[in-house]
């Protein structure tokens, strides 16, 4: 992908982020995952219903990168079923510390392989991985 498209995503995701605020719904499951190392502290909310991520909505405080990714993977995971968005954030997270992974399965998540170049950016993008993986956790106790 070129690094114009790249940015003008990354951009446009962090100045109109999808599904920014949350909502009074109880049929949600909502967490906070913050980073220890800078600004990003983000609030996640997702309804997983009949094993399919149905709507995932968050808000907080974070950059550049922690908000587009957030914004990015909300957008490619909203319509799958948990075990695909497993998958899927596996191979980003993958990605993300330049382990072999399947890009076929990343959709515009692709924007962030070059993120290890800038290893102080890795928490950031992987914020809202790591927020979906503690949703989907909880959804499988339940």
């Amino acid at each position: 992908m070129d690094n114009n498209l790249k940015r003008e995503i990354i951009l446009d995701n962090y100045q109109n982020p999808m599904n920014r605020g949350l909502i009074k719904d109880e049929s949600y499951i909502k967490i906070n995952t913050r980073s220890t190392s800078c600004v990003d502290n983000i609030d996640m909310m997702a309804k997983i219903k009949n094993n399919k991520i149905v709507d995932v909505k968050f808000d907080g405080e974070a950059c550049a990168i922690c908000t587009s990714a957030t914004s990015l993977i909300i957008r490619t995971l909203i319509g799958k079923t948990v075990e695909d968005a497993k998958g899927i954030i596996s191979n980003y997270e993958r990605m993300i510390n330049e382990e072999p992974y399947d890009e076929t399965v990343l959709e515009e998540l692709q924007v962030y392989n070059e993120t290890y170049k800038q290893p102080s950016r890795k928490r950031c993008a992987l914020l809202p991985a790591d927020s979906m993986k503690k949703i989907m956790n909880i959804a499988k106790e339940q």
